[in-house]
């Protein structure tokens, strides 16, 4: 018999290790759900990211499988070099539109960069907080804009203006479709070197202050270029979405097969090709396959600024 402390009650031998194996049994099975939770919790996000890797890999393969089939009858040099696009002839030359998807990509960077940064800093350093809570939410409700929107708009308004300012009947071009792209990727550049600025600790500028340097050269000589990687980060990603926009291009920049050798001169890129032509294409023909092509060298080249986004972050945190 045994007595348990503080309770007055006495339990035999038997009864006190029958209750024993009792509360064993329940902490052993508790750790059991636990580490079976776990196992499955583990196992659940390895397949996940197995699932994403599978998915990402397979429209790599699909696309470049696909698009090498061009080769087969059109030799890289023309692909890559020539300016004949005439499908009908079998003519299958993609600079006009390689040429022109990074011709707008820096026509847009152009603009929008600067003016960004300008925002930017107008934002972060010199307007009151009540300025600063009215004016983020207005950039951010532009960022959800759909693009379409803004192709109407550069449709209906942009170039019946750029017309009359110019004096030209055509008003479509690059530089329309550049005007458009950067009033789209304004609010995403800005907001994000807002944040970066933001993130510049305060003793920099305090430190530039007591050393006596003027609020203009406190921005421009410390707080930029400690920012300088989130800007990085920002602009990469207005590249990536100016290069991969579809809509709002195709309704301002004409569309045609040409070399895009003036700002008011009509020319497709990449993405405005693709969507134009894709829904007459027979499958199985070296058009249908240069298609292919084009959208494989569009991936390729979001996987590059990716990788870079990537690059920037990790930069920025180890610094």
């Amino acid at each position: 018999m045994m007595e348990v402390p503080n309770s007055g009650t006495v339990y035999s031998s038997e009864e006190l290790g029958r209750s024993l194996e009792i509360s064993s049994g329940k902490r052993f099975g508790r750790r059991a759900r636990l580490a079976f939770y776990n196992r499955t919790f583990k196992i659940i996000c390895i397949a996940s990211a197995v699932f994403v890797c599978l998915i990402l890999f397979s429209i790599l393969f699909l696309m470049g499988r696909t698009g090498i089939l061009t080769f087969e009858t059109v030799s890289l040099k023309t692909f890559f070099f020539s300016t004949d696009w005439v499908p009908e002839n079998e003519q299958y030359g993609a600079f006009v539109f390689i040429f022109g998807t990074v011709a707008l990509t820096l026509l847009t960077m152009l603009i929008s960069v600067p003016l960004s940064l300008i925002i930017a800093v107008f934002l972060s350093e010199m307007t009151p907080a009540w300025l600063k809570n009215a004016l983020r939410p207005v950039l951010d409700l532009l960022v959800g804009i759909p693009s379409v929107v803004y192709g109407f708009l550069g449709l209906t308004l942009l170039i019946p203006m750029l017309r009359s300012l110019t004096g030209t009947n055509l008003g479509d071009g690059i530089l329309a479709a550049g005007i458009v792209l950067t009033i789209m990727v304004l609010p995403t550049i800005s907001r994000i070197t807002d944040d970066s600025i933001v993130a510049v600790p305060k003793k920099y500028r305090d430190a530039s202050y007591a050393l006596g340097s003027t609020r203009f050269q406190t921005i421009i000589r410390v707080v930029i270029p400690a920012a300088k990687s989130g800007i990085m980060y920002a602009v990469i990603l207005g590249m990536a979405r100016a290069i991969g926009e579809t809509m709002a291009v195709v309704m301002v920049i004409g569309n045609t097969p040409q070399l895009a050798d003036a700002l008011f001169k009509p020319t497709s890129v990449l993405t405005s090709n693709i969507v134009m032509q894709i829904p007459n294409v027979p499958f199985d023909s070296t058009w249908n396959y240069a298609l292919y092509m084009m959208g494989f060298i569009l991936l390729v080249i979001s996987l590059i600024m990716i990788v870079a986004v990537r690059l920037l972050q990790g930069k920025g945190v180890k610094s």
